[in-house]
């Protein structure tokens, strides 16, 4: 079996190809996909596998698994002539290329602002690593975890996350960042010197961890182009992707929302939610009802708050709104929203036109 046939079933094997074409925003992809472009491929040739068509990059409604865009690394993986390309194509990174949720970023208060919301918000650039952050006793930590699905590719996912990371918070300070050190669970590559050109800090191969540290004094950083109007527009459109304000809700009703998110158009059973979450059915249950909700709630809200925003903000049929929320057919949807919003889905879509 030939290794790109194994990371396929690797990656098969954490992400469900029924998820092919739902999840979030195509987010952050630019750079990598001008570098392939460079190289002499075409869109077709880059794309080709991964289910994303060509017309979804220049579209805002468009949208992008995991499992997709594993796919896309994979396929950059097998076509590059250049073992460099996750690091240069981080380095070239836009604050536009993160849309919305970029901007959130830049128009934070001070770093230490910036980096929560970001972690908080980080479903919305579908992530194939879970991603973390914490403050210890003598430094900061960004930490990515759930590694073992990447196999042969994680020192491309990882070199394409930290540059873009650093560049993206370069750009948002406006200034250089010094990192105290990288650490990688895998082998120092061929190419290990340009971690230090890149990265500026040690770095360590063979970690039992993924982390990168820095020192707590960047927390205090102000962000020269703090906005709190912008950056309160922005984290409010961010928090309506999400479904939710995070201020008003326990963390297993926010978590329940972020995987029916990683899992649009092919909502869980309460089952399956119940296993994802490591509980019993039954526990699962109990919990909600501790909290006076219960998870078709929840599934109704969240479904209705994607409903909106497709409504408002794209050009989608009321047909392809009802598949993407996984309506069998488009009748449902509309008895079920009438239901949730007392109108019609058209009738919605034209009161937010005439109010633009």
């Amino acid at each position: 079996m030939r290794k790109q046939d194994v990371n396929s079933k690797m990656i098969e094997a954490r992400y469900d190809q029924n998820q092919l074409g739902q999840g979030t925003a195509i987010l952050g992809l630019s750079s990598l996909l001008e570098a392939m472009q460079q190289q002499g491929y075409s869109l077709a040739e880059i794309l080709k596998g991964t289910g994303i068509a060509h017309d979804a990059l220049s579209s805002a409604a468009s949208q992008i698994s995991p499992y997709q865009k594993l796919q896309l690394f994979q396929t950059i993986q097998h076509l590059s002539k250049d073992p460099l390309i996750g690091m240069r194509a981080g380095q070239k990174q836009k604050l536009s290329d993160f849309g919305v949720y970029g901007y959130a970023l830049y128009s934070s208060r001070n770093f230490q602002q910036a980096v929560e919301f970001g972690i908080r918000h980080i479903k919305l650039a579908a992530p194939v690593l879970k991603k973390s952050f914490s403050i210890q006793k003598h430094a900061a930590v960004f930490e990515g975890s759930e590694i073992i699905a990447l196999g042969k590719l994680l020192p491309l996912v990882c070199e394409f996350w930290f540059s873009s990371m650093q560049t993206l918070i370069e750009c948002v300070l406006e200034a250089p960042f010094q990192a105290q050190k990288l650490l990688l669970p895998y082998p120092a590559p061929d190419y290990a010197d340009e971690y230090q050109k890149v990265f500026r800090c040690p770095v360590e191969f063979d970690a039992e961890v993924m982390q990168w540290h820095f020192d707590l004094d960047w927390l205090d950083k102000p962000c020269p182009n703090a906005n709190p109007i912008t950056a309160d527009m922005c984290q409010s459109f961010c928090e309506r992707m999400l479904g939710t304000d995070e201020h008003e809700e326990p963390e297993l009703v926010r978590n329940i929302r972020l995987l029916l998110l990683d899992a649009v158009g092919s909502f869980p059973t309460a089952q399956q939610m119940a296993d994802q979450l490591h509980l019993s059915k039954r526990t699962l249950y109990r919990r909600l009802a501790d909290i006076e909700v219960s998870y078709q709630d929840i599934l109704d809200s969240t479904r209705r708050r994607l409903a909106d925003e497709y409504l408002e903000a794209t050009t989608l049929s009321i047909d392809e709104i009802a598949a993407r929320l996984g309506f069998s057919d488009t009748s449902n949807f509309r008895k079920a929203y009438r239901n949730w919003v007392g109108i019609s889905p058209n009738e919605y879509r034209e009161h937010q036109t005439h109010h633009i």
